[in-house]
């Protein structure tokens, strides 16, 4: 029985070591949704498939002022492998569509399942809106940005 309980203690430290030598990682997916009324915006849900180092993008100052940022080129930051899903606008010609609210919510819900089911962990979600400020506007979105952590 010792020789059990000394063989589990030794595997369950092991496993701890190893679990927590584990550098996590980080997956973001970012949802657009229009809320340009009539439904002619465009909302879709964001997930990059290309991995991008920052370092490559980044200068340190050193006075304060002085910067090199003019040495890092904005288009090599755009990635071109990203996946992309058609969603539904928040407003239809009558205004609010709450089945198209459904419906995205209904997309979202499968994405998130699909990255638990893949061991992906929500630990952040954040949004913002720029809403629409009247009749001479006719402009908007609503952004969503869920954070994964694996």
């Amino acid at each position: 029985m010792k020789k059990a309980l000394l063989v589990l203690a030794i595997f369950l430290a092991i496993w701890q070591f190893n679990y927590a030598q584990t550098t996590p990682q980080y997956k973001v997916i970012t949802v657009v949704e229009s809320i340009v009324p009539g439904g002619i915006g465009r909302s879709r849900m964001v997930e990059h498939t290309t991995k991008l180092d920052i370092d490559k993008f980044t200068t340190e100052r050193t006075d304060g002022k002085k910067s090199d940022q003019k040495n890092v080129k904005r288009r090599d930051a755009k990635i071109d492998e990203f996946s992309e899903s058609k969603m539904l606008n928040f407003y239809s010609a009558l205004g609010i569509n709450f089945q198209n609210v459904a419906s995205n919510d209904a997309l979202i819900s499968s994405k998130l399942n699909e990255l638990a089911a893949e061991g992906w962990e929500l630990a952040f979600v954040t949004s913002g809106v720029e809403s629409d400020s009247g009749t001479d506007d006719g402009q908007g979105i609503y952004i969503t940005r869920y954070i994964f952590k694996k």
